[in-house]
């Protein structure tokens, strides 16, 4: 048996799967740049590999939330842009710097502190403002824009930053029609001619993530940010299913069988018992639970596909397993056991798991721990 087929879990990582859907996202964004957003981990796919091939599929900048994914990328020797913008007071602004990384700035102290920085280093630090169109979370509010646009231009004219950048981030893109949208537009449009009246003459103006990506080509700007489409996964069953835009999940999570046994009728299952045997049946242990990242709230409900049929997890998830009810069939142990994918087999796709969850497929496959090893699949020779 060789060491794929023997692990206890796997989640699998199609790389050319996320290089086709790549190749697509440049297709729908209407002659704008794409950034392959990398952050947590590539989504739990795994960062390194994931930036690595979208580079190679022509994505020509990477997004990263927080400076040290983006220095992770810098280290392992991946070049080329890369913006990260979640940065807290203090943070390695010097080593961003340094590292050519683009750097978000959303008011005047993370200003000051990319100042600093780029002063101690004597380098010229990439700077992109963003603005908060109407988000509420990060960005700079329309009434403190000239402050902090003014500012910028002032350590531009003195060499110490480069404004590179001026970008937001949408509310409602996933929800069709959502009045929200044309207003940040609107909202994104006047503050990025602003600037420009000020002087300020960015690389990019991007506003776009996916789901604007997949349905707003007025939104596209010169750069378009793609994160969960990327990997192969709608970002709203309201937009459309994965297939309805030509995109593959890149990502199947499965698990080998560790026992299959005979129990009574009226048996109880897991944790509270709130799962109890109908007749005399055959159950099957798998061994993934909450600490890999399987969500609990999904007890009872999440969807397997084991010996060729889709199944329900029998009772509650537990911490590093959970059981499943074959109904009298007896597949041996060590029979695969498939929680997610593309559905090529008939497995559930991290949809239905987001439902069963009441939660979001961007959490499902997140949140997959990293207990269970990566396998990443058709990587270009000499990567990992």
């Amino acid at each position: 048996m060789n060491e794929t087929a023997s692990l206890r879990a796997r989640a699998e990582i199609d790389l050319a799967a996320l290089r086709a859907n790549v190749r697509v996202l440049r297709a729908r964004a209407s002659g704008a740049q794409l950034m392959a957003v990398v952050k947590s981990d590539a989504y739990g796919h795994g960062a390194l590999p994931c930036a690595r091939a979208a580079l190679e599929a022509g994505a020509t900048w990477l997004g990263t939330a927080t400076p040290q994914e983006a220095l992770a990328l810098r280290e392992a020797g991946v070049g080329g842009r890369i913006m990260c913008w979640l940065w807290t007071p203090g943070g390695p602004w010097r080593e961003a710097i340094e590292a050519d990384v683009d750097v978000s700035v959303s008011g005047m102290w993370a200003l000051r502190e990319v100042v600093e920085a780029a002063t101690a280093a004597d380098r010229t630090a990439r700077v992109q403002l963003k603005a908060d169109t109407g988000l509420g979370r990060n960005g700079c509010q329309p009434a403190d824009w000239p402050e902090l646009v003014s500012a910028a231009r002032a350590a531009e004219e003195t060499g110490t930053l480069r404004v590179t950048g001026l970008w937001s981030h949408f509310a409602c893109a996933d929800e069709p029609g959502h009045p929200s949208i044309a207003a940040q537009l609107t909202a994104f449009r006047d503050m990025v001619a602003y600037a420009e009246k000020e002087g300020v003459r960015p690389e990019v103006r991007h506003i776009a993530n996916s789901p604007a990506t997949l349905t707003l080509p007025e939104s596209h700007f010169d750069l378009v940010r793609t994160g969960i489409a990327m990997y192969g996964l709608s970002p709203s069953p309201a937009l459309g299913t994965p297939a309805d835009f030509g995109l593959r999940p890149v990502m199947t999570l499965s698990a080998s069988v560790a026992l299959v046994k005979e129990v009574p009728p009226g048996h109880g299952i897991s944790y509270g018992h709130h799962y109890t045997t109908p007749a005399e049946t055959t159950l099957a242990l798998v061994p993934l639970g909450y600490a890999d990242g399987i969500p609990r709230h999904a007890s009872g409900r999440g969807p397997v596909l084991i010996d060729g049929s889709v199944r329900t997890v029998a009772g509650r998830v537990a911490m590093d397993q959970f059981v499943v009810d074959l109904g009298g069939d007896t597949p041996e142990p060590g029979a695969r056991a498939v929680l997610f994918g593309p559905g090529d087999e008939g497995e559930p796709g991290a949809e239905e798991w987001a439902v069963a969850a009441d939660t979001i497929a961007y959490e499902i496959v997140t949140r997959i721990s990293g207990r269970v090893p990566r396998i990443h699949l058709h990587a270009s020779p000499g990567q990992d």
